[in-house]
């Protein structure tokens, strides 16, 4: 995701929760707060976000923005301090947020003995630690190997679904999204240009931006099979049978079905994605329409000519 889109995106969250204005947090104010200099794109998000603390929202970082020279248990105290809370009260909390992302023997390391995994869980722990109503995290796995992302992202859902609090992920990596996002907004230039159900947006993406994402090699494309009728089948996941398809339509109508080119996965385990399929053009094509028109869970349209 570009820079642009992450600014763009921070400002939408704050919007839409109707905690202030886009014009409010502008480029001219951010500007102003660096001295009369917009200075780099990420210190704009960190003012961003900054004042967006105030309404309830934090945020985590792919590098982890840990203080080196405070222990974990500080680091997680360190916004609590700043919003006055209690010394005693800032760290019977923090030790709490240590349990949560079980980490609970780490209250005295500091983030260099920590490993890539660790210092996330305790950058996580600090941004909860003043109750927010939103999590923004900023590609909080992308420096992560895949069994660390994957622990990183459980312990985020389990945040989402026991603490109640939203969460909204900035990624460029898809598999995020399938692995633990409901719903999803794809961004292009600062823009929305598609968003929906994760379900939706992976079966059937409409957009050049989510057609680049979910299908990164590329959208199955049609070849000029002579003799062929191309007919392109989106998987939706709400399929309600096992039978395959293709077999079925050898077996049901008698056509002899190609597969051209395909792109389908699982997600949240429901089967989505497309596949363009060669029918015979013959008699057997009409039988073999009406059935994928009544197969269950999918959607198709013909891509001839």
């Amino acid at each position: 995701m570009k820079i642009i889109d992450k600014i763009a995106l921070v400002l939408i969250v704050i919007g839409a929760l109707n905690w202030g204005s886009v014009g409010f947090f502008g480029f001219d104010c951010v500007a102003f707060l660096f001295g009369g200099q917009m200075g780099t794109i990420s210190r704009i998000i960190y003012a961003l976000v900054g004042v967006a603390g105030l309404w309830g929202i934090t945020m985590i970082f792919q590098q982890f923005n840990l203080l080196m020279q405070r222990t974990c248990l500080k680091n997680i105290c360190f916004p609590m301090e700043l919003a006055g809370v209690p010394k005693e009260k800032a760290t019977a909390r923090a030790r709490e947020l240590l349990e949560l992302v079980g980490l609970p023997d780490k209250a005295d390391a500091y983030p260099a003995q920590l490993s890539g995994g660790q210092k996330q869980r305790i950058a996580i722990a600090r941004a909860l630690a003043t109750n927010p109503k939103v999590l923004l995290c900023d590609e909080a796995t992308s420096a992560l190997d895949p069994n660390t992302t994957h622990a990183i992202l459980q312990l985020i859902q389990k945040i989402n679904r026991e603490m109640g609090i939203t969460v909204v992920i900035i990624t460029h990596q898809m598999s995020v999204v399938e692995d633990v996002c409901s719903h999803v907004a794809i961004l292009d230039n600062g823009t929305v240009v598609e968003q929906g159900s994760v379900r939706d947006i992976f079966s059937n993406p409409h957009s050049d931006a989510a057609k680049r994402l979910v299908f990164p090699a590329g959208t199955p494309e049609r070849e000029l099979l002579p003799g062929r009728k191309m007919v392109r089948v989106a998987f939706n996941g709400t399929q309600t049978t096992d039978k395959p398809l293709v077999a079925s339509l050898a077996i049901e109508c008698g056509a002899l079905v190609s597969i051209v080119a395909a792109d389908t996965r699982v997600v949240n385990g429901q089967t989505l994605g497309s596949m363009l399929l060669a029918l015979p053009d013959d008699d057997k094509a009409a039988a073999a329409l009406e059935y994928i028109r009544n197969y269950p869970g999918i959607t198709f349209e013909e891509v001839n000519g």
